[in-house]
């Protein structure tokens, strides 16, 4: 086989996201609508759990609270406030892409090979990351951008891998995929592609021995070793 794709998660993946984002942004939200939540670095970590900020929110208050505090179109209009934030947060160059993240794209480019997105995160989400790290063309370094509720159930199920090699029109043998949590890799791997992990704060102790390799950031990952990883041939 020949590796003929990368295709990366987001969120902790590409960028500490959660840490310097979305969990900011949810506090932001939440104050802003008045609401008594606030969500600590040791809360998140557990709500990362479940993918999805409309589906982390319903967790929180049906997990946690044990109330349906908000209905379903009250958390799809928080959530568009605390999109609003997160934007707001990354336009203001707070959230830069993880070391490592910009050279492995631009290798890459180099050698032709396509480079992919899937992530449960909104589109908006991944395009105002991109320009902000990237510049105003940055999406068309991307030939599939797979994101947000595009596909009915989010990571660790594997519909969102599904579409985009759908989208791709490539076999799973041809890609490889970068996650950095639990669910991101069993997501992955169900669908058939081989992975590997760049961990996190938030992910460094979950379950990752059906990854190809574990590490802690981008700074040991080429283009090499994810062909080495495929075990490429040119036949």
């Amino acid at each position: 086989m020949k590796l003929k794709c990368i295709i990366f998660d987001v969120d902790g993946t590409m960028a500490d996201t959660e840490r310097d984002g979305h969990r900011v942004a949810f506090n932001l939200a939440f104050d802003e609508k008045e609401l008594d939540w606030h969500w600590n670095e040791a809360l998140y970590s557990e709500l990362l759990a479940v993918t999805g900020g409309k589906e982390r929110m319903n967790y929180y208050q049906t997990g946690f609270l044990k109330q349906n505090i908000l209905n379903q179109q009250e958390i799809k209009d928080l959530h568009a406030i605390k999109t609003k934030h997160y934007i707001q947060l990354l336009e203001s160059g707070k959230i830069p892409l993880r070391k490592g993240v910009k050279d492995l794209i631009k290798v890459a480019k180099k050698q032709n090979i396509t480079l992919a997105i899937s992530t449960t995160t909104t589109p908006v989400n991944v395009t105002a990351l991109l320009k902000a790290n990237l510049g105003e063309n940055a999406e068309s370094l991307f030939k599939v951008i797979a994101a947000g509720d595009i596909v009915k159930h989010k990571k660790p199920a594997p519909d969102i891998y599904y579409y985009a090699l759908k989208k791709l029109k490539l076999k799973a043998d041809n890609c490889i995929a970068i996650e950095d949590s639990e669910a991101g890799l069993k997501s992955a791997v169900q669908a058939g592609i081989k992975t590997i992990v760049t961990t996190n704060k938030y992910t460094q102790n979950q379950d990752f021995t059906q990854a190809q390799q574990i590490h802690s950031d981008f700074s040991q990952i080429d283009t090499q070793l994810l062909k080495n990883i495929i075990g490429e041939t040119h036949v």
